[in-house]
């Protein structure tokens, strides 16, 4: 019988060990009795470390949590905590549903089992696909207001015309060369909204060779002031893309951002190109199997938070000069590579992230914006 007892303990151990959720367990003294491998990565430390010490105060957002632990113990009542932040080191943050569940052996003073389940991944999962459906809306109406327009521009500008050959005057072409000439702005400006007219055509790129294209068009452009730092995973083999609407899409995004620094004055201004690979990795409701990451880092004054969240949106921009079109169509060229630009911005430090799938998209995928 103590075999069989010794072996059901055993196999219990090896279970727990092997959950993707986060378990630990706490005495009646909130001492670290045991942690399995995934609250060892969750918390960004080792058993042998934290085993028998007091559980450190993860859980500072929660006002009182260690009281909230005492009192579980005292009364036996379990809890759960929703989207609770865990500071796992110094400015390092997870979020994450906990339950606390009082354990009562005869014999034995009580126990908490701690559950944790990370929710960080999935959050992200679902703020991406909320903004590839948002991108989505967005474009089929704006496509539908840019042909509305251009419908109309192509009879203003043709009457114009016809007016200015019937002038008596040719000091009265004037106002119809007004006319032509904002009717032709007005097209170019629906042009743009309708974003990219061809689907990419689809070759080997080596993504660092786009972006030193791009860091060299714009130390020339922007010779002094902006210092623009590398930090490549140069093992990263080509990519299935775009050329040139890959060099377009880094392009726009790095001169906004030295743009943003320069127009901040910002002290020791500086851009960090990164690229990593990302594996197994969802973009949307799509998994990849690899993906490509490439970052856009700037340390300027970050961007306002009343436009973080319909900062893809066309018409949007936070300069005065700006028109609001460049990163709805760098969005736009992305999407139709299959990928997604995301955007994490604080005061200090902006970051743009450009995700491609490294696998070739399906044609019908890659051309169903496009149309």
């Amino acid at each position: 019988m103590g075999r069989i007892m010794k072996t059901e303990k055993v196999m219990h151990k090896r279970l727990l060990d092997h959950l993707r959720t986060a378990v630990m367990l706490l005495d009646d003294e909130l001492r670290v009795c045991y942690l399995n491998p995934a609250a060892e990565i969750m918390l960004s430390t080792s058993a042998s470390r934290i085993i028998g010490q007091v559980l450190p105060d993860y859980f500072r957002d929660d006002g009182n949590a260690h009281g909230a632990l005492k009192q579980c113990i005292e009364d036996g009542n379990p809890f759960t905590r929703r989207e609770a932040k865990l500071e796992v080191a110094p400015g390092v943050q997870v979020t994450v549903d906990y339950s606390i569940t009082p354990l009562q052996e005869p014999g034995y003073p009580m126990a908490l089992l701690v559950e944790m389940q990370g929710l960080d991944r999935m959050l992200k999962i679902s703020r991406e696909e909320a903004l590839v459906h948002a991108h989505q809306a967005t474009r089929a109406l704006v496509r539908g207001v840019a042909h509305e327009i251009k419908n109309p521009l192509g009879g203003i500008r043709g009457a114009a015309q016809l007016l200015e050959r019937a002038l008596p005057s040719a000091d009265l072409a004037e106002y119809t060369r007004v006319i032509i000439d904002e009717a032709d702005r007005l097209r170019s400006v629906a042009d743009r909204m309708l974003g990219p007219r061809k689907p990419p055509a689809f070759a080997d790129v080596n993504v660092h060779e786009c972006l030193e294209h791009v860091r060299q068009l714009l130390l020339a452009e922007y010779p002094q002031g902006v210092r623009i730092l590398r930090d490549y995973d140069v093992s990263l083999p080509d990519i299935p893309a775009d050329r040139d609407q890959l060099i377009q899409v880094l392009l726009n995004l790095m001169r906004n951002a030295i743009q943003a620094l320069l127009e901040s004055g910002t002290e020791d201004a500086q851009v960090l190109l990164r690229t990593r690979v990302l594996r197994q990795f969802t973009i949307g409701s799509t998994r990849h199997r690899l993906v490509l990451r490439v970052d856009i880092e700037d340390n300027g004054p970050g961007i306002p938070e009343e436009l973080r969240e319909t900062l893809f949106y066309p018409m949007v921009s936070g300069r005065a000069n700006g028109s609001g079109l460049g990163l709805s169509i760098a969005q736009s060229i992305i999407s139709q590579h299959q990928g997604l630009i995301e955007c994490d911005s604080e005061p200090g430090r902006t970051l743009f992230s450009l995700l491609l799938p490294m696998e070739l998209p399906e044609a019908n995928s890659a051309t169903s914006d496009s149309a």
